[in-house]
């Protein structure tokens, strides 16, 4: 039993010394590092006690020193591993370990540390140790008793590690957005677990899936296709689309004003409501969100696929990065000649981004690492929106044209915090939830952000060779906070009901073209996975030959059937929210409904039922592997390496040469970064109260 503690303490301090020294957790509190370093102890200690049952002594003591080498290496191998790719490994990879060593190539010598001889030199001294009998092995079998004693004590301890890590962040195993967070909270050996049963549950569903069951999977799609609007397909053909997410926007705050104490109304989003009224957009004011678990990724499946995410879990972690798709870059890169890149000022692995993203087709991917990210400009989430935008610049101007590029802004994310520099003064709500307080202000930074991101498309000469899509991805204030958020929709907290929750499940969907005169404000009743037929269309492509499961919001077939993930539904007369039937038009919920309204019901449930499982059979199945009529060439992740991206474009910029369509080589070599402007909120206030000053006279 010494022999086994003596063990135990020593993977626990390699355990907390690569916490601290080679990993990169985001520790955000005395709670977190509390729960990082008890994280190891379950763990050891039950894998330990395996060879507590063994009863012959030199037995037990090998079994000991084996299982402390396994987990040794495999905490050495994701050291190493996430040195290159600041990522921990996975059973897939290990299964791949051939492409993993292949992708380290000549820089596998580099990614060792002198110290690393801290991980593996206690070996050597146990064994000398034990020969040379400084270690004396007692020839005495431990009690059965004892081992299992042991072996309980690590169940109960993880238990407690577990209870605290969902204490801290709730849903961890349901969502598992990060594998950062796993290990965080509970560590190494229990993430691979984690891993280990969720890989063979995805690959037992796959492996019993086959080409028959398109069949059913194309039937659906042929009949629930809608034709495109003759007037409007093709109005963007060959313009760049640039997708600016708007994290956590709801569609409520669309021309809101927010009072403070003083009475005083303050137009919380002023930009982007000038966007939302503009005759160059077409805009939605029923457009509805559709995620579930995965939110932000979820969106991302949803927008650029057509596909909705999984019921449990976020699609980006547990199959991104082993599926088959038909994404938006692929498909433009593949048909169009498009080039396409994601911005985000977070880590490349949070949901799992930097493997999934290959498999979409992205040719680049600029994740946190090519940003100045610091304590002052960011938070838990990334960089802060407006460095975020004016640092991608120096990226998107390098980028061939055409292009696909998608810009994840993340600053009006929970727990919306006041900001406390020059960015601050939009006032706060008064609310007794400080959640709902902030989120206010947050969302008035976004807008401003996005207004100088748009300012710079127009002196760079990117703007009007654009379409510029602008979405929210999910809600911002969750059901549980609405009653808190009712006074200030102008309805009491009594009165809210499931009808009220479904409502805000609106969020801002606009298509931006510039030079087009014909926007507006479109009623039409959609979700998330109809935007990318829509898209598709304005830019002229056709998609009947795709697996897309949305239909067209411009086309005179669309159902206005809107599906949420765990099968309510939006119609424009009805909602069906939580079990209950609402009327539209009072908000009132229907409890005799007549039979042909209940039978108009039972149909739109099933079709929503039905879309529902075609997404899951398609996404669960990995069904798109056997499809090939829509032409495409199935992607190859290996191709893609996220690690150089600046440089690769401004190779491809060079090797093009007079040939090059980026916006650098269209401004003679000269870098339009300059021409990005940034204020702070008291520079905005001043340069309102003069324009206005100005109006006066």
């Amino acid at each position: 039993m010494g022999f086994f503690f003596l063990l135990a303490l020593l993977f626990w301090l390699k355990n907390i010394f690569a916490y601290l020294v080679d990993f990169h957790l985001g520790i955000e509190s005395a709670v977190q590092y509390f729960i990082l370093f008890i994280n190891p102890i379950a763990t050891t200690l039950l894998l330990l006690s395996i060879a507590l049952y063994v009863r012959r002594t030199k037995a037990a003591y090998i079994t000991m020193i084996l299982i402390y080498f396994l987990m040794t290496l495999l905490l050495f191998s994701n050291v190493s591993y996430y040195r290159e790719f600041t990522d921990f490994i996975t059973i897939n990879t290990m299964l791949g370990a051939g492409k993993v060593a292949s992708g380290l190539g000549e820089s596998a010598i580099r990614l060792f540390r002198p110290y690393d001889v801290l991980y593996f030199i206690d070996f050597i001294i146990l064994i000398a140790a034990l020969v040379m009998k400084k270690i004396k092995m007692d020839t005495r079998p431990v009690r059965a008793r004892m081992a299992f004693a042991m072996s309980t004590l690590a169940v109960m301890v993880f238990s407690a590690n577990l209870f605290m890590a969902e204490a801290d962040r709730p849903e961890l195993l349901t969502r598992t957005f990060s594998r950062d967070y796993l290990v965080k909270y509970l560590g190494i050996n229990a993430f691979t677990v984690y891993d280990g049963v969720q890989t063979y549950q995805a690959s037992q569903v796959r492996a019993e899936a086959s080409p028959n069951d398109m069949n059913e999977v194309e039937s659906y799609v042929k009949s629930h296709y809608a034709e495109p609007n003759d007037d409007l397909f093709g109005i963007a053909k060959g313009k760049n689309v640039i997708y600016i997410h708007l994290e956590s926007t709801q569609q409520f705050l669309i021309d809101y004003k927010l009072k403070d104490e003083n009475g005083v109304e303050h137009e919380v989003m002023p930009f982007i409501n000038s966007l939302y009224h503009s005759d160059s957009t077409f805009s939605f004011d029923n457009f509805f969100h559709q995620v579930k678990a995965g939110k932000t990724s979820d969106a991302e499946t949803l927008f650029e696929n057509s596909l909705f995410g999984l019921n449990q879990g976020a699609l980006f972690t547990q199959l991104g990065g082993k599926n088959t798709f038909e994404a938006a870059p692929d498909i433009l890169g593949q048909t169009e000649g498009y080039t396409s890149a994601v911005f985000h000022g977070n880590t490349g692995t949070f949901w799992n981004r930097n493997e999934t993203y290959k498999r979409f087709g992205y040719d680049y991917f600029f994740d946190a690492s090519y940003y100045d990210v610091t304590d002052e400009n960011s938070f838990q989430y990334g960089l802060h929106d407006k460095p975020f935008f004016e640092q991608s610049a120096q990226y998107l101007e390098h980028l061939q044209q055409p292009f696909y590029a998608k810009f994840l802004a993340v600053s009006n994310h929970y727990p919306y915090s006041e900001f406390t520099n020059d960015e601050g003064g939009f006032p706060l709500a008064t609310t007794s939830d400080e959640t709902i307080n902030g989120y206010f202000a947050t969302a008035n930074y976004l807008d401003k952000a996005v207004e100088e991101f748009f300012n710079y498309l127009k002196e760079s000469g990117l703007y009007d060779n654009s379409v510029i899509v602008l979405y929210g991805d999910h809600y911002g204030i969750s059901n549980s906070r609405n009653k808190n958020l009712a006074e200030l929709l102008g309805k009491s907290s009594a009165s809210w009901s499931n009808y009220d929750n479904a409502a805000l499940q609106r969020v801002p969907y606009m298509i931006h073209i510039p030079g087009q005169t014909n926007g507006g404000i479109n009623h039409t009743y959609g979700g998330q996975v109809d935007a990318l037929p829509t898209l598709l269309h304005l830019l002229g492509v056709d998609t009947s030959n795709y697996i897309q499961l949305g239909q067209d919001l411009f086309s005179d077939e669309n159902e206005q059937l809107v599906a949420f993930r765990d099968g309510d539904f939006v119609t424009p007369e009805y909602t069906y929210y939580g079990g209950t039937l609402y009327s539209n038009s009072t908000g009132m919920p229907i409890t005799n409904p007549s039979d042909a309204l209940q039978q108009q019901v039972d149909d739109w449930k099933a079709k929503v039922d039905k879309q529902l499982s075609v997404s899951d059979q398609i996404n669960n199945g990995d069904l798109l592997r056997f499809y090939a009529k829509s032409g495409l060439t199935e992607v190859d992740p290996d191709s893609y390496n996220y690690k150089d991206g600046l440089q690769q474009m401004l190779d491809t910029e060079s090797s093009l040469g007079d040939k090059s369509t980026s916006v650098f080589s269209q401004n003679g070599g000269k870098s339009t970064v300059d021409l990005y402007q940034s204020k702070t909120y008291k520079e905005y206030e001043e340069q309102i109260q003069q324009d206005n000053s100005q109006s006066k006279d």
